[in-house]
């Protein structure tokens, strides 16, 4: 399961030792693009108290809004898994895709062709520049695995989606799984 080569499309877990880091503690990033000038990734399971209608009363749904990362976080930005209907997107991977004409897609989510399942919404991204991730890779602050759930996961990732893939990893991981978030106050 473990991947050796960074690449997009693939999905970083912070490890257990990450704690305290207000945004990346007990994170999972899918990676949407990685090249020699750096890596740009969003975090799948860090949801916010807002919807998308909370930011933009235009877009007549409840749709989430996710803490993509540190990065930026003023401004909006969405994968999905329907770019026959969102034209100008970038394939991540797998049937995901970044971003596209967002005028279009406000359009199609208020017609109901877009559902929850088919995109998500986040405020900011996770960024690193040139080599900065193969750092911290070095230095075992993430685990790298390969998306599984391809294009599916939109629906998959959730709060408790760490505890999930850390779970999967097993082995000396299997302790982290039920341990509080802050063990300090264990």
């Amino acid at each position: 399961m473990i991947s050796e080569k960074l690449q997009k499309g693939q999905l970083l877990i912070a490890e257990p030792s990450i704690i305290g880091d207000l945004s990346f503690n007990r994170s999972v990033i899918l990676l949407a693009d990685h090249n020699e000038e750096g890596s740009v990734g969003f975090i799948l399971n860090k949801p916010l108290k807002y919807t998308i209608q909370d930011l933009l009363p235009e877009i007549e749904a409840n749709f989430k809004i996710y803490n993509g990362g540190p990065v930026e976080q003023d401004n909006l930005y969405f994968i999905h898994n329907v770019p026959d209907l969102i034209t100008n997107s970038i394939e991540i991977s797998n049937g995901i895709f970044w971003g596209g004409n967002f005028e279009l897609t406000k359009n199609l989510i208020n017609q109901g062709l877009i559902k929850k399942k088919n995109i998500r919404f986040f405020l900011g991204y996770t960024g690193w520049d040139s080599e900065q991730l193969e750092n911290e890779m070095q230095s075992n602050s993430w685990i790298l695995t390969k998306n599984i759930y391809q294009k599916d996961i939109l629906g998959k990732s959730s709060v408790h989606f760490w505890k999930e893939k850390i779970i999967e990893l097993g082995g000396e991981y299997l302790i982290w799984s039920n341990a509080p978030e802050n063990p300090i106050l264990n």
